[in-house]
Order: structure tokens, then C-alpha cells, then sequence
């Protein structure tokens, strides 16, 4: 029927619209909420004369995000120069000597590093993967090479590859696989992971031959 074709057509188009715009809402009442419970905190210990500015401010949709973005940004800019380097420096070997707060630190620190730092390798390159049974074929991503102790069980050739899980692909597998089994992909990251996240129904535009 027209009336049904036309109707899932229309879905199709704009939901992924709905589902962004969604995501962004619930992350900026998120935001919001932080600052909220942050300016609730200053009015208990701040004179009575700042309290009704303040209270203002918690009224203000969207100041919370504009805030975050700022101080980012702020960040970013202070730690590019020498000074600003020294003071992370220091802020780093603070939280490195908290006992307990140390080992989450460290963990969390050493992954965003790795998947957000400019220089590093991680999911800057789409696989192809035999998993879970040999004949069966999905997209992983490499994130690496084995290091330390696993190195040396392991040798010089093998990759470190992350296999998503689908639709959802925050969570997946970590693997260490030898070098001539997988298969290097000419798409892009942002390709794979959409093949990923569609199951299979969005396919990317074939971009050359592979390579193995």
C-alpha cells in the first residue's frame, strides 16, 4: 500500500533527526542539572546579596552546556603553552597519589588518551575479522599493538582490534589477533561504524581493492 510505503519512508527520514536532537536535549538537561546542583552548593556558602544572582542563573536553559564548552575550551588553551603544561603536570601527580582514586585515574587516563589523542592509532582503522568462529567474518577496529609482558608471549606480529557490538557499538570485544588474519578495509572509520550500527543494511561505497 502507498499509504504504508510512504509512511515508513517518512520514518526513515526523519528519525535519525528525532533521535540526534533527542540525544543532545537529554545531554543538555544533563548538563543543566550539573550546574543546577553546582549553583545550589555556592548559594549555601555564598552571602545572601549574591544568592538572588545566582538563583537567577539557575533559570537559564542551556547555560550549563555554554558553560562545559567554555571551560573546555578554556582548558584546552591554557595547557597548550609551557605554563599551562607545568600546572597539568602537577594536577596529574596530584590524582596520581590519591589512594583508590589513583587506579580509576590512571585506567580512565590511559584509554582517553589512547582514543582521543591525535597522535594514537585507535579505531583510525576498519577491519575486517574473523570472530567468533573462523568462516564467520565481521568489522573490528584496530586500536594498537600488544606492549609489555603480552608482547612477549605473543611476538612482534599481531594487532590489538576491537570488535563492536551491533546496534549498539559502546560495547563489544577486545582481541589480539595475528597481523595475516585480518584484513586492512579502505573505508573509514565513520563508514564502518554506521555498517555496524545498520546491521548491515547501510553499506559503504566501495573505495579500492584490500588489502591482507
Amino acid at each position: 500500500m502507498p499509504f504504508k510505503k510512504y509512511l515508513l519512508t517518512g520514518l526513515l527520514v526523519w528519525l535519525p533527526t528525532a533521535i540526534t536532537f533527542g540525544v543532545l536535549l537529554w545531554l543538555m538537561e544533563l548538563l543543566d542539572g550539573i550546574f543546577i546542583g553546582f549553583v545550589t552548593v555556592l548559594q549555601a556558602v555564598m552571602p545572601a546579596s549574591l544568592m538572588t544572582m545566582l538563583e537567577y542563573f539557575k533559570h537559564i536553559p542551556g547555560l550549563g552546556v555554554i558553560l562545559v564548552f567554555g571551560g573546555l575550551l578554556l582548558t584546552g588553551a591554557l595547557v597548550s603553552n609551557v605554563a599551562g603544561r607545568w600546572w597539568l603536570v602537577q594536577w596529574h601527580r596530584i590524582q596520581t597519589n590519591i589512594p583508590v582514586f589513583k587506579t580509576i585515574y590512571n585506567s580512565v587516563k590511559k584509554v582517553s588518551d589512547t582514543l582521543f589523542s591525535s597522535n594514537g592509532n585507535a579505531f583510525r582503522t576498519a577491519l575486517l575479522v574473523q570472530y567468533p568462529r573462523p568462516g564467520a567474518w565481521t568489522i573490528a577496529f584496530q586500536t594498537g599493538t600488544p606492549a609489555g609482558e603480552v608482547a612477549l608471549h605473543l611476538g612482534p606480529d599481531f594487532v590489538s582490534v576491537y570488535v563492536p557490538t551491533t546496534p549498539n557499538p559502546t560495547s563489544g570485544f577486545f582481541l589480539m589477533l595475528p597481523r595475516s588474519d585480518v584484513i586492512e578495509l579502505k573505508m573509514s572509520v565513520d563508514e564502518a561504524l554506521t555498517y555496524v550500527i545498520s546491521m548491515g543494511s547501510v553499506a559503504p561505497i566501495a573505495s579500492g581493492a584490500v588489502t591482507k
